[in-house]
């Protein structure tokens, strides 16, 4: 036989499109051409390929050896088809069976003595298999990874050897069953924060909702402790969440990590960050922080020093929960339906309106402060709460107890299972005829609601999240209605009219 055709994956985004690998022996001088968009990389295999055959006493055929990777269009990177070039090429030349090669998959990089190597995005690849109804054969190190598709059958092998005997009926490969556990996570307590009741109010209603949270107060008011206790009150992963976040985790450059699995993504770039690093890029695209984050938390401190542009890229997928990347050779679309708390001083210098008077900012250099957060940002972020300096009621209240994460958890729990049954989705993710549908005001509320956009010159976009914002509230006290109470407290987290007062 001078044909052999076997399949393996691209890795396109989270997207894993099917390669058909074709190999044909002809007459001609001896060599190896591998064609069908393939860069660098994938170029380079013909040699891993020739010495992994050889180092392996395997016969590598003295003819013309031409490897088509199909589609043509799609572009191919990596060494991920080093392990199913090699088995075409054996099956093309007659040294093993062909008759398995239709109902497998492979990928896996070779080394030069036949060892076989991990690659990247083994999980987005391993949906794609299961789906297209076949078996996946992998390296050893992804296989953990892979076997996170329950209904796929995942053979891992060590080495070219271990596939051919495979292939050829001699020692079957034992298949790798899903064996991750939900590591116990060791969370930082919302007791451990005294007084602030306020903020952790504010903490509990975003974690119910899944709404974004703008925390505004002097250094050391506790700003990011109460970010960093956001994911220990948040509801528990579902299978469906898991399995998006660790594909995601595959495809970046740290890869899937065991103990991460079942566990919500806690992002906190640095305000260097740039927006490639916040969003995603680069050749092949790789997921940003934004997309690390899915069905987690992104978490930006100090905001205002964050490049006013960098910022900018968020307003996009704070609305649709997606980035599209597009370059000129590469596009690619990542999920990014993170949770955004984000901290900041209220002036330059962190300490305006403390009793002591040290603040010395001028209200222009307060404004331009302020200037760096565009409107149009900060009209999506549902929640804005301050976070007051309170050194005297930490020390009244030292060695009392404090609300742990578990109860506040529970409530938040049976808040989500609300919304879950009544939309299907958290409220945040609520359509506009969705909020009017599940939060019919009376004509007071319709008057308090008018009063609140005069007075607070409020935007559409804002009035709907202020409706949000009180059923999850109205959801947190088990109640079927929005009632007035939770309607003026959702109002106050757009106010700041202290800080305001304060600049004026």
């Amino acid at each position: 036989m001078d044909v052999a055709t076997v399949y393996s994956r691209a890795l396109i985004g989270i997207h894993s499109p099917q390669v058909t690998i074709e190999v044909h022996l002809s007459r001609g001088l001896p060599g190896l051409s591998i064609v069908g968009m393939a860069e660098t990389a994938v170029r380079e295999s013909k040699d891993r390929v020739r010495s992994a055959l050889l180092n392996n006493r395997f016969e590598y055929p003295l003819r013309r050896i031409t490897v088509n990777l199909a589609p043509a269009d799609l572009p191919k990177e990596g060494g991920r088809y080093d392990l199913p070039i090699a088995l075409g090429i054996l099956a093309a030349s007659g040294q093993i069976a062909p008759a398995h090669l239709q109902d497998h998959e492979f990928i896996g990089e070779l080394s030069l003595i036949g060892d076989l190597r991990p690659v990247s995005g083994s999980l987005p690849m391993a949906r794609a298999v299961h789906r297209a109804g076949r078996r996946l054969v992998l390296p050893d190190a992804n296989a953990d990874e892979a076997a996170l598709i329950d209904a796929l059958e995942v053979l891992p092998a060590a080495h070219l050897v271990q596939v051919c005997s495979h292939l050829n009926d001699e020692a079957p490969l034992p298949p790798r069953h899903h064996r991750l556990r939900q590591a116990p996570a060791t969370l930082p307590d919302l007791a451990d924060i005294y007084a602030q009741h306020q903020a952790k109010r504010a903490l509990t209603i975003a974690a119910a909702g899944r709404h974004n949270l703008l925390l505004i107060g002097p250094p050391g008011s506790g700003k990011t402790m109460l970010a960093e206790r956001l994911p220990g009150i948040l509801p528990p992963v579902t299978g469906t969440e898991a399995l998006e976040t660790a594909a995601i985790q595959s495809i970046s450059n740290r890869g899937f990590r065991a103990g991460d699995w079942k566990r919500r993504p806690f992002r906190a770039p640095h305000h260097t960050a740039s927006a490639v690093a916040l969003v995603g890029g680069g050749s092949p695209p790789r997921p940003g922080e934004i997309s690390l984050a899915h069905h987690g938390v992104l978490f930006l401190d100090e905001l205002p020093e964050f490049d006013r542009r960098v910022l900018e890229v968020l307003r996009e997928p704070l609305e649709s929960g997606r980035i599209r990347i597009s370059r000129a050779a590469h596009q690619a679309e990542f999920p990014a339906e993170f949770q955004l708390i984000a901290a900041m001083n209220p002036c330059p210098c962190g300490y305006l309106g403390d009793p002591s008077g040290r603040c010395r900012c001028t209200p222009d250099q307060i404004r331009r402060y302020r200037g760096k957060i565009s409107g149009p940002l900060l009209d999506r972020i549902d929640m804005h709460v301050e976070v007051p300096n309170m050194t005297r009621d930490v020390l009244q209240r030292a060695g009392t107890a404090s609300e742990t994460s578990r109860a506040v958890r529970e409530r938040v729990r049976c808040a989500r299972e609300h919304q879950m049954r009544r939309a299907g989705k958290p409220n945040h993710l609520l359509g506009n005829r969705e909020v009017e549908g599940c939060c019919p005001l009376d004509p007071e509320q319709t008057r308090l609601l008018r009063e609140a956009i005069d007075r607070l010159n409020l935007s559409a976009r804002a009035l709907h999240r202020i409706l949000k914002l009180a059923r999850t509230i109205a959801d947190l006290a088990d109640s079927d209605t929005v009632r007035t109470e939770h309607l003026t407290e959702a109002i106050t987290y757009r106010r700041l009219e202290r800080l305001e007062s304060l600049l004026n």
